[in-house]
């Protein structure tokens, strides 16, 4: 059986409260070795570091301040995450990025505050992990502005044109890619047809974004061999091939 990394998953979330235990079995048993955990604010990081130290062996907890977490108290987050990097080491800034479909008071705060935690991944020699909905201009072109040849890092949940597929590549940061790749009239099948495996990275975006046929349930990182198999047809190629070349990429980025 082939073996995976999660490259973003919030399996500490309420969501898994009742079955966590049950379904971190699951995710063993789908082969999962590692899973790669973005922080969201201030208020789910003691959640968040719990689930790393119960699940040592696969858990790996990033940190960051989610571009919708960005309101009145953005100072106060940014320095409690500046503390917190001060502590101890984390395997990525994330997830930041920016937001702009829910709502766009704070638009100038959260550039403000993605370019705030690029400074910190370059500080401490970090991926980043962006979050780009309905800004993937915007946040190419920041990545972009800040690149000084070390920032490395991935688009989660990339949901973009070939070009901009193109324009990631080409500053030296994959694309996550998920449960979306699975829906009916996703666009992401055509997009990534071109792209090299070397350029991806698997991810569940638990418990967000199941892909079919789980598909409005909760998701969860024993669903990954699902996209998986989904590139793979895209692709033409196996799904140990899929594994493997990910499984690498992950690894490289997340400096393991």
């Amino acid at each position: 059986m082939p073996s995976f990394i999660d490259s973003h998953a919030h399996l500490y979330l309420p969501e898994f409260d009742e079955d966590r235990a049950a379904m971190m079995q699951r995710v063993k048993d789908a082969g999962i070795e590692k899973i790669f955990l973005p922080n969201i604010d201030s208020s789910t990081t003691d959640a968040l570091l719990n689930f790393e130290r119960e699940f040592s062996e696969r858990a790996y907890a990033m940190m960051g301040l989610h571009p919708c977490s960005v309101k009145e108290n953005v100072t106060e987050e940014l320095k409690i995450l500046k503390h917190l990097f001060s502590q101890r080491k984390f395997v990525a800034v994330g997830e930041t990025g920016l937001d702009f479909y829910w709502d766009v008071t704070f638009k100038e705060q959260q550039m403000a505050a993605f370019r705030d935690q690029i400074d910190l991944a370059l500080q401490y020699h970090l991926p980043i992990v962006i979050h780009s909905r309905n800004s993937t201009r915007d946040c190419i072109d920041i990545v972009r502005e800040k690149k000084d040849g070390n920032l490395q890092g991935v688009f989660h949940c990339f949901s973009g044109t070939a070009a901009e597929a193109q324009e990631i590549i080409d500053l030296g940061f994959y694309l996550g890619i998920g449960g979306v790749i699975t829906f009916k009239k996703s666009t992401l099948p055509d997009v990534i047809k071109d792209v090299d495996l070397s350029h991806l990275l698997l991810e569940t975006d638990a418990p967000y974004l199941a892909p079919v046929p789980y598909r409005g349930k909760r998701n969860e990182s024993s669903y990954i061999p699902l996209i998986a198999e989904k590139i793979a047809a895209i692709k033409n190629t196996d799904v140990a091939e899929v594994a493997k070349v990910t499984m690498d990429n992950a690894n490289r980025l997340f400096q393991f």
